[in-house]
């Protein structure tokens, strides 16, 4: 296996550290979750219905962008298609697409418009997965994975037909819309009645990519070993920032969801609060990551009223501490955070952003730091924070000593009225 040397462009990408996801297909019409047709065994006759009814008339990408926007995001990834095999483009090489519905318009075309206008990198998912193509052989994740009959009869498919068919319209994805920033693909699952680099063809793919778009960003799902330019942990968060086999830091991101589901589910009810949004995507930073926020858009096209409130939570945070956020990531391994605080730091500017999760009694004592501070202020307002040092502890007479080696910030006994309050710490 020869791996493609990467020629793509991730400093953009390491200084944005904040995208939004968004999972729009049929599935959002059954609204109970995207992979509905494998939960419950659907037949594709039977999952026609939602091809036959698929209508948004309220989409307006230009709210969705706006939304993503003033939520602090800097880029989004759109599936273009996902594992139901609807494209929702106008594709040469399908009829299973946006325009043959009573939609009937390319969906996508006027989303990356939108999202480019506000500012925004243009990232695309692509499924290798395609549970309506023809020539995809059924295999233990297919939605009639346990129908005999069905197995015997599509027993002659060809996995290198559909190889083909995935080359033909990711060449349309890379050449219809103009720069692309990040194709995510998803995913491989090699092994017995699974699917991997071989009947996906990766090689040829992503070869094809790179002469298309040398500099876009390409995810790790591709089942081929030496390609990909960021790791993509899903609906967890890394304890510590992932290296490669020699060591390196890696590019990363975290695909997390605001609930339990990527596609719109009505009836899904563990969201997430704003605060332990914010506390992810800043945990996500501190360990050299970005965080990749999925929205689930209704069959109607919009964004539902839950996920605009998080995100009207999460934006008025960024709006006061996005510098905590962007151009940032892990702090030196000299700095350890104290207990229910997270580091980010800021190499170009030298600032390091203590992230308080849960807001100490008047003091906070920072380990290894002393000689390192010339200046802390809370982030949300610029007021000044009084600090100490070990050879300096003025209240040592109280009983109250900043610990060896240590500064001790000196906080107003009241949280600041933000959901999580950062100390700037001018080193």
């Amino acid at each position: 296996m020869t791996a493609v040397n990467s020629t793509a462009d991730t400093k953009w990408f390491t200084e944005a550290r904040f995208g939004m996801f968004i999972h729009w297909g049929l599935y959002s019409q059954a609204a109970r979750h995207e992979w509905v047709k494998h939960r419950e065994c659907i037949t594709s006759e039977d999952y026609e219905k939602y091809f036959d009814m698929f209508d948004p008339d309220l989409y307006d990408p230009r709210a969705w962008a706006k939304a993503a926007r003033e939520a602090g995001m800097k880029y989004f990834v759109i599936t273009t298609k996902h594992h139901e095999g609807f494209c929702l483009w106008d594709s040469k090489h399908t009829d299973y697409k946006a325009p043959n519905t009573p939609c009937g318009k390319d969906l996508l075309k006027e989303m990356v418009d939108a999202f480019r206008a506000e500012g925004l990198h243009v990232g695309f998912y692509y499924s290798l997965i395609d549970w309506h193509h023809s020539e995809f052989p059924c295999d233990k994740i297919h939605p009639q994975r346990d129908d005999k009959e069905f197995r015997e009869k599509t027993k002659g498919r060809d996995v290198s037909k559909y190889a083909a068919y995935m080359r033909d319209q990711v060449r349309e994805l890379l050449t219809d819309f103009g720069q692309i920033d990040i194709l995510w693909f998803d995913f491989s699952y090699p092994g017995e009645d699974g699917k991997g680099h071989e009947d996906w063809e990766s090689e040829a793919l992503v070869k094809m990519i790179r002469e298309l778009q040398p500099s876009i960003m390409i995810n790790n799902r591709l089942d081929l070993p030496g390609v990909g330019d960021l790791v993509t942990p899903e609906q967890y968060v890394p304890t510590e920032a992932p290296t490669d086999e020699d060591g390196n830091p890696q590019v990363w991101e975290g695909c997390q969801t605001f609930s339990g589901s990527w596609g719109y589910h009505r009836d899904e009810a563990s969201w997430k609060s704003v605060p332990m949004l914010i506390q992810m995507l800043v945990n996500h930073v501190s360990r050299g990551g970005n965080l990749l926020l999925n929205v689930g858009p209704t069959a109607r096209g919009e964004f539902d009223a839950r996920a605009l409130d998080r995100l009207q939570g999460m934006g008025e945070w960024m709006g006061r501490h996005s510098r905590a956020i962007y151009g940032c990531t892990q702090a030196p391994a000299e700095f350890a955070a104290p207990l229910d605080c997270r580091y980010t730091w800021n190499p170009e500017t030298n600032r390091l952003y203590c992230h308080i999760f849960a807001w100490p009694f008047k003091e906070l004592h920072l380990p290894g730091m002393e000689g390192k501070i010339k200046y802390a202020q809370l982030l949300n307002d610029a007021s000044e924070i009084k600090f100490r040092e070990t050879k300096a502890d003025v209240h040592a007479a109280l009983n109250a000593k900043t610990p060896q080696g240590a500064v001790t910030l000196e906080l107003p006994a009241v949280k600041p009225d933000v959901e999580v309050p950062v100390v700037e710490l001018f080193l």
